[in-house]
């Protein structure tokens, strides 16, 4: 699905469904320099057993144009514009890494809008290297290079991505060069400083009332289990109904663990 939102084309999969008011609907928030693509088994899924699915490119990634938003509060702020675009009035929220932060922020300011939010792979607060930063901002080949390393528990095929020559760490380094590639922009340092300014983590948590999942990795090295847990104690302490599920899978947990992450999804969403 194309739409024009603010002057710039925004794109949302929707897995060939039409969207139908009528239906719940979920929408799918991808991480730093990735986009809708690394949903796909989720998305699929979904949308073939009677869910509305919005998988977005976040603007200047991919297939959506303009430039990328500098804070998590515009990245949230602009979903909601592409809910209004579509005629939707509330959804299940589903961010992984960045995008459980966009989640996390849309649950506290926009709760009319929100039923319920998936945090794949979080943490807050989600602090990025200074190295990290200057390899964005100066070498971006190289943190590339570094993020899809440190994102996956293994450098071997993975058996629960069977399709005939898929190379899980391979597909990811391809989709970070791709996003670069189709945007000037420094893509990659935006989303990073994005992340890392995010200040807002405890006030939003004492504000979200409505159910929270938590799939966490449990090799996970850039968003370990534990530094999530200040977070899930926050939200419980709000009040909000927090479950967790962790899976044997580092940061990539949507390729690493697809049928693990959808077993999860999909009974938390239709609750």
């Amino acid at each position: 699905m194309n739409l024009e939102i603010a002057g710039n084309d925004v794109y949302a999969y929707t897995a060939g469904k039409p969207i139908q008011p009528e239906q719940p609907t979920v929408v799918f928030l991808h991480g730093a320099q990735h986009d809708h693509s690394v949903w796909g088994l989720q998305s699929r899924y979904l949308a073939n057993h009677g869910m509305n699915v919005l998988a977005l490119d976040l603007p200047g990634h991919h297939r959506s144009t303009g430039a990328p938003l500098r804070t998590i509060g515009e990245m949230a702020d602009h979903v909601v514009a592409v809910l209004d675009a579509v005629g939707i009035r509330e959804a299940t929220w589903v961010g992984h890494s960045m995008g459980s932060l966009v989640a996390l922020d849309a649950a506290a300011r926009h709760p009319a809008r929100v039923t319920r939010i998936a945090l794949v792979g979080t943490a807050y607060p989600m602090k990025v290297s200074d190295a990290l930063l200057e390899a964005a901002a100066q070498r971006e080949p190289e943190a590339i290079a570094l993020v899809n390393a440190w994102s996956h528990s293994t450098l071997a095929a993975k058996p629960s991505a069977p399709g005939p020559g898929f190379w899980t760490w391979g597909g990811n380094q391809r989709l970070m060069e791709r996003v670069a590639q189709r945007n000037p922009a420094k893509v990659f340092l935006t989303d990073f400083e994005a992340c890392n300014r995010y200040d807002q983590g405890a006030n939003a948590a004492a504000r979200v009332t409505c159910p929270v999942l938590a799939v966490l990795g449990k090799r996970d090295q850039m968003t370990p289990p534990r530094a999530a847990q200040g977070l899930l104690d926050a939200l419980r302490a709000a009040g909000a109904a927090v479950s967790v599920t962790v899976v044997d899978a580092g940061h990539a947990i949507m390729t690493e663990q697809p049928d693990a992450l959808l077993d999860a999804l999909r009974q938390f969403v239709r609750h």
